[in-house]
């Protein structure tokens, strides 16, 4: 089909954006990230128990140590740790008589060993009392018990909206008395040493306090040891770090780098595949199925910061490193129970892993994600709250092509996000590229845009085009914060539209719905086509994506909106949006489709939408080649620099709906 002029036009206007956005992502990011490749999704049996091949399952705090396998526990803490020879010598010599109480055949025997256990429970009694004095006088053991002061006294939440979580007496008492335990075994003051000497299947316990990791800041930025390990990457930068690079140098970019596996023994493709299923040049694991937790009863007791300590849980961030936690190719990794921020870029980065689980996390004022999962399979992220970041809250980027365009025997989704609050962001949710996300059961409020599933920043991002996510039993509301506006404490790096619950930006085959839209002052939806220029070809410095060509335009068709509730929120009150669906109605778009859908009196009818008479049937729904949002996407597109528009409106904050 010939383009139409207005199709002419968005592809001028894109490739303008395309090269704003290259802009803004090179002066953002200290480094330059490399290729990146979907892992095998099968299980690796070369670890026992194998590792990937399925969300690994957390291994509850009470048994870390235990001495049965799988793995060692290494446990991190702040401040002085008490001496325990003498307790533990005690400890031993009453377990060594109550065995031979036990085994003891003769009446004389058992006398013998009775009277030793008397002799030696008063004096470890009292060895056990002075120590556990000396404990509680530690900074980790003295957070530990504020901590559980307050959950006792006011309750805890892992995310804003959910109810408050409370603990027993019996339940503190028992936390309390393990965490002792923990402090007995305690050898690591810094968490980076306790992973480095982990290996596959360890845990590293992290007792409460505040770590800003000063030995890893230390390291220097563009390590001259690592330079020969750069490569080129799928944007044509030759400076990408390698993991090789991340392996040899991991505190360079890193706070905390868990590195999952040795390096290959080959060779990197000297110009990235293609073909993006498989990680070429893959060593075998020496950190897989490691697991990462707090030992507080809240994600609040233990604070990976780094950046500016001061700031506590908000701006500024003066970040000392761009990675908070970087997991690079670590199969199985877990993480739980900690908060990360004040990173130059990501919070929480997991790169190249098959298999990880993040819960009862928070992500805290990182220069761009909370979180960042790119080319993932098989996670989780659940209970957990994500703000003032410059892009994003919680980011999926380009996840496995395990939807419609998968090579499996059928499609699943792969990654899966749910209970958690994303809020005070530039967008609440972000995933370029990625492809068969569950996403369910969140929160995404206080926003500019609350949710963003896109191709059109996608120049290098395997998994072209974007398809199969299906967005349920979501709140989207109040995506009204404006980070444009000067004095704002989150530096926005992407333009988006404040006021908007989501945008689907170029995507395909995806579901949203029984989900609820309210108090989004400039529109509840939006979707709208992103041709293949944008993405690939000579506008890009002459980028090549599977998938993409750059004379087509392959999104967004077969969408789906239906069983929405819009401009009303789950308690029935009336709260409307500016518009609730929004169409750009590109040229040639099929099977896009809205149906059983209600407003803000609570029916079809009070739906607000533009154009006025969305397609209800799919097999029948195309695009009329007369793109009603033209003028707006092609001026905020092309005005874009930096984080500030001129004609675009996007960047203003929409007057109240009445």
């Amino acid at each position: 089909m010939r383009a139409s002029r207005r199709g002419r036009l968005w592809i001028v206007a894109l490739t303008v954006l395309a090269a704003t956005a290259v802009l803004v992502a090179t002066q953002a990011s200290a480094h330059v990230e490399r290729a990146s490749y979907w892992p095998d999704p099968a299980p690796d049996t070369s670890v026992t128990p194998p590792t990937g091949g399925k969300v690994p399952v957390a291994r509850s705090l009470f048994t870390a140590l235990q001495r049965k396998p799988p793995g060692a526990t290494r446990v991190v803490c702040q401040g002085r740790v008490p001496n325990s020879k003498r307790l533990n010598m005690l400890t031993r010599k009453l377990r060594r008589a109550t065995k031979r109480y036990r085994r003891a055949h003769s009446s004389k025997g058992k006398r013998a060993a009775r009277a030793r256990i008397r002799m030696l429970r008063p004096k470890l009694k009292v060895t056990r009392r002075k120590w556990a004095k000396r404990a509680n006088a530690n900074s980790s053991m003295k957070t530990l018990k504020r901590a559980i002061a307050t959950a006792r006294a006011n309750g805890y939440k892992f995310r804003p909206t959910e109810s408050p979580r409370h603990l027993s007496k019996a339940e503190a008492k028992r936390l309390l008395k393990f965490n002792q335990r923990l402090l007995a075994r305690c050898k690591f003051h810094l968490i980076q040493s306790a992973v480095t000497r982990s290996r596959n299947n360890d845990r590293v316990v992290i007792m409460p306090g505040i770590y800003p990791e000063p030995r890893s800041v230390k390291q220097p930025t563009g390590d001259p040891k690592c330079a020969d390990l750069r490569q080129l990457n799928d944007r044509g930068q030759a400076q990408a770090l390698s993991y090789a690079y991340q392996y040899k140098c991991p505190n360079d970019q890193n706070l905390i780098a868990v590195m999952g596996r040795l390096p290959g023994k080959g060779e990197d493709p000297q110009k990235p595949r293609l073909e993006r299923r498989g990680i070429p040049n893959l060593g075998p694991c020496l950190r897989c199925n490691l697991q990462m937790e707090g030992s507080g009863p809240r994600s609040d007791d233990v604070v990976v910061d780094a950046g500016r300590v001061a700031s506590g849980d908000s701006g500024p961030i003066n970040a000392h490193k761009d990675v908070g936690i970087r997991a690079d190719r670590a199969d199985g990794f877990v993480l739980r129970n900690v908060k990360v921020r004040h990173a130059r870029e990501h919070g929480i980065y997991v790169l190249e892993s098959d298999g990880y689980l993040l819960e009862r996390f928070k992500a805290l004022y990182n220069g761009e994600y909370g979180v960042l999962t790119f080319v993932e399979d098989h996670g989780l992220m659940q209970d957990c709250e994500a703000a003032g970041s410059g892009d994003s809250g919680l980011y999926p980027g380009a996840a496995a092509e395990t939807g419609e365009q998968t090579v499996e025997p059928s499609q699943r989704y792969n990654q899966e996000m749910r209970n958690c609050d994303s809020h005070h962001n530039a967008s609440g949710y972000s995933g370029t590229a990625s492809n068969a996300v569950h996403i369910h059961n969140n929160n995404f409020y206080g926003n500019a845009l609350g949710f963003t599933t896109d191709v059109f920043t996608a120049a290098g991002h395997p998994g072209f085009p974007q398809d199969s996510d299906l967005v349920e039993n979501n709140n989207f509301y109040s995506n009204n914060f404006n980070p444009y506006v000067k004095g704002s404490d989150v530096e926005p790096s992407v333009p988006v539209p404040v006021g908007t619950g989501m945008w689907i930006a170029g995507g395909n085959n995806n579901t949203i719905r029984n989900n609820h839209f309210w108090d989004n002052w400039r529109r509840g939806t939006m979707l709208f086509a992103v041709p293949d220029a944008l993405v690939c070809g000579a506008a890009n410095n002459g980028n090549e994506q599977a998938g993409c060509d750059e004379k087509k335009t392959s999104t967004s068709f077969r969408n789906r909106y239906y069983g929405n509730v819009m401009g009303r929120n789950p308690s029935g009150q009336r709260d409307p949006n500016g518009t609730d669906f929004w169409w750009d109605n590109f040229p040639g778009n099929t099977n896009n489709c809205w149906y059983s859908n209600t407003g803000k009196d609570g029916t079809a009818a009070s739906i607000t939408t533009e154009p006025s008479n969305l397609p209800s049937d799919c097999a029948k729904s195309m695009g009329t080649g007369v793109p009603t949002g033209d003028p707006e996407l092609l001026s905020c597109f092309a005005d874009f620099e930096g984080g500030v528009g001129g004609a675009c409106s996007w960047f203003e904050t929409p007057a109240e709906p009445k």
